[in-house]
């Protein structure tokens, strides 16, 4: 827990809300939280018809927003807890059913010292992909552990935590069922499954969950399944939307060279060593991870739409391989030093060899997360630092305008949590603005047009966030 601790939790309110999927996941969660409607997803007091995911995670940041307030951590913090209970999920596998925590807590450590796991879009930020990894890794290990065990309320939770990855980002849940399937067919255990009576119980109770949610979202909001059509099945993965187009490549690249970094050299080592190591328990268990590695990478690779964050799912499973390449290292190494153990107990020396091996990529990962800082992004985001200051105080703008150009749910939100303070802030076009306006402009374009065509007064400079009051309209100037 205390390594977990600064990587997962430390600063995560550092950074304001991020352009895109945060912000527009942001806005869905306050409008949630003053309108109470838990069932339909609200953008701008619109039904959200282009973010059409079930809410989920909506639910969770509304319930933190009612526990903290309206701000970045009610946010992040769903994301942050799901980072946090797959890493306890990894290690409790490992204590149960290998019979050492070992394996478990070196996947542990290799997941939090994974860039593309740390990571805006993942873990640092309120988005989709770190809770759906956390209920695919669960629902993979119990499906993994009842193949094992026959122990039914193992297939009942393999059930309701695939339900949980659909309502968390529909289909994208269902992605590692090709996986499981086929490791079902190698390990002859599809036929008894499918003469188990709760099998069918638990599909049905999979299909009450989701698709009652489906269908009573479509009752209050017509159109609403042909909408998730349109953006989640269609849409992406047969055409590149919103320019996203990569080679077939690309995930196994961003592996190599910033994802995983030097983690990914561990990854065939494991492979090798969990298939011919005496151990049926490992051998199986390496066999199922990596189906379910092979099978996702294939699936967003094929896809038309790529994007960076897509691959978060495998990192747990990459993690379980890479774990057991260590640990058998681990161990050989002790083995080969027999008088250690006379001198200083096991458990202690496994940590000291934990510590060696592990302090620079932790030491990377802490630098990343200890007061994070803007990387090619610091101008994008000066006014939304301006108006997060806002909010803490820092800066007075009632009765002042944003003018803003292009999507802006980032700053939207800073506005609505300014006007429950009771300041009275909003948007304006910049080529309306009437005399003694008080107009705040970080955009060069913006700015270059209120000094082109208005007489105006500065009044504020902050970096590049001007505050102008406006006179009058001066075409000629």
């Amino acid at each position: 827990m205390v390594l977990i601790y600064m990587p997962v939790f430390g600063f995560l309110d550092t950074l304001p809300i991020r352009i895109w999927d945060e912000a527009r996941l942001a806005i869905n969660a306050y409008e949630m939280f003053n309108n109470n409607d838990f069932i339909v997803t609200y953008f701008m007091g619109e039904p959200d018809m282009w973010n059409t995911k079930p809410p989920l995670l909506i639910w969770t940041q509304v319930f933190f927003m009612k526990i903290i307030g309206v701000n970045e951590l009610a946010i992040r913090l769903p994301s942050a807890f799901s980072a946090f209970f797959t890493c306890i999920a990894l290690l409790i596998f490992s204590t149960k059913y290998l019979k050492t925590p070992w394996i478990g807590l070196l996947a542990a450590f290799v997941l939090i010292t994974s860039n593309g796991y740390i990571e805006i879009h993942a873990s640092r930020t309120g988005d989709y992909d770190t809770m759906l990894t956390l209920f695919t890794t669960l629902s993979g290990l119990l499906f993994f552990s009842y193949c094992e065990t026959k122990n039914t309320k193992h297939l009942y939770l393999f059930f309701l935590f695939t339900a949980m990855a659909v309502l968390t980002k529909s289909v994208t849940g269902l992605m590692f069922l090709p996986a499981i399937l086929l490791y079902s067919v190698i390990q002859k255990q599809l036929l008894p499954l499918f003469k188990n009576k709760h099998f069918y119980l638990g599909v049905l109770s999979f299909l009450v969950l989701v698709v009652g949610y489906y269908v009573l979202r479509e009752t209050y909001n017509p159109g609403y399944i042909s909408a998730v059509y349109d953006n989640e099945l269609g849409g992406r993965y047969l055409e590149v939307n919103d320019g996203h187009n990569q080679g077939f490549w690309f995930y196994y690249d961003n592996f190599i060279n910033y994802q995983l970094s030097l983690w990914f050299l561990l990854i065939p080592i494991g492979l090798v060593i969990g298939f011919v190591i005496n151990n049926k328990k490992i051998n199986r268990l390496t066999l199922f991870t990596s189906l379910m590695v092979f099978t996702f990478f294939m699936v967003i690779s094929t896809a038309k739409t790529k994007l960076g964050w897509y691959d978060v799912p495998l990192y747990p499973y990459l993690a379980i391989i890479i774990a057991i390449s260590l640990n058998f290292f681990i161990f050989e190494l002790l083995n080969n030093f027999k008088q250690t153990n006379r001198l200083i107990t096991k458990n202690v020396t496994l940590i000291i060899l934990l510590i060696l091996i592990g302090i620079t990529p932790y030491q990377k990962i802490i630098e990343k997360t200890y007061k994070p800082k803007e990387h090619g992004w610091k101008d994008f985001y000066e006014i939304s630092y301006y108006l997060k200051d806002a909010v803490k105080g820092k800066h007075h703008l009632d009765n002042q305008y944003v003018l803003y150009d292009g999507y802006n749910a980032h700053n939207q939100f800073y506005l609505n949590v300014l006007n429950d303070k009771g300041i009275k802030i909003s948007f304006k076009e910049w080529t309306k603005l009437e005399p003694m306006d008080i107009s705040i402009a970080q955009q060069a374009h913006i700015k270059q047009y209120v000094e082109e065509h208005y007489e105006n007064e500065i009044i504020n400079i902050n970096g590049s966030v001007v505050t102008y009051k406006i006179h009058r309209r001066n075409d000629k100037k």
